[in-house]
């Protein structure tokens, strides 16, 4: 994964950007996903880098969707370094297209995201990691990391985040946010 941060102090901006489709695709590959599903995976470990790039050194950012769509759950872990996995519980999930688009929403249905920051415990940095949950508002999975942002962090945001499906061949040929 390529991971960007650009930091405008004097404007209070703070863009953060990446391209995603090697560890998409292999992420995809290894775990069987259908379409749907490799969206849905795809678009939450790149979110989940995202997130990852505002700590430092030692610290890890996991984020797991606890649905009731047909995907059953999707947890994605990232730390500060760019280091990046996850997985979801149905990887055969799928739904109708919308559109002629993928249905995330479809294989996400509702229920709660939940975001961990763990700040250096595990290295005996004594400090408390932080939890935050949220209500899944779309299933989208961009539009949910930036109601959490929103919400939880209280960091105003808009959060673009795609994955390109090759639907013939089920390959992903593009990811990013």
């Amino acid at each position: 994964a390529f991971f960007i941060r650009v930091v405008a102090e004097s404007f209070d901006v703070r863009l953060l950007s990446s391209v995603t489709t090697d560890l998409v695709a292999e992420a995809c590959a290894r775990h069987r996903t259908t379409p749907a599903a490799s969206a849905a995976l795809g678009r939450t470990l790149t979110g989940t880098g995202l997130l990852a790039m505002t700590q430092k050194g030692h610290e890890r950012t996991t984020v797991q969707f606890v649905c009731d769509g047909p995907i059953g759950g999707i947890v994605a872990v990232a730390d500060a370094r760019g280091d990046v996995r996850g997985y979801v519980r149905n990887p055969t999930a799928d739904a109708e297209p919308v559109n002629g688009k993928l249905n995330v929403a479809g294989v996400v249905g509702g229920g709660t995201m939940h975001v961990g920051r763990e700040l250096g415990a595990d290295i005996g940095t004594n400090r408390e990691p932080y939890n935050g949950i949220v209500e899944i508002t779309s299933g989208e999975i961009g539009l949910d990391f930036a109601y959490y942002l929103t919400v939880s962090e209280q960091i105003p945001s808009g959060v673009s985040l795609g994955v390109f499906v090759h639907n013939a061949t089920n390959r992903v040929l593009a990811a990013g946010g």
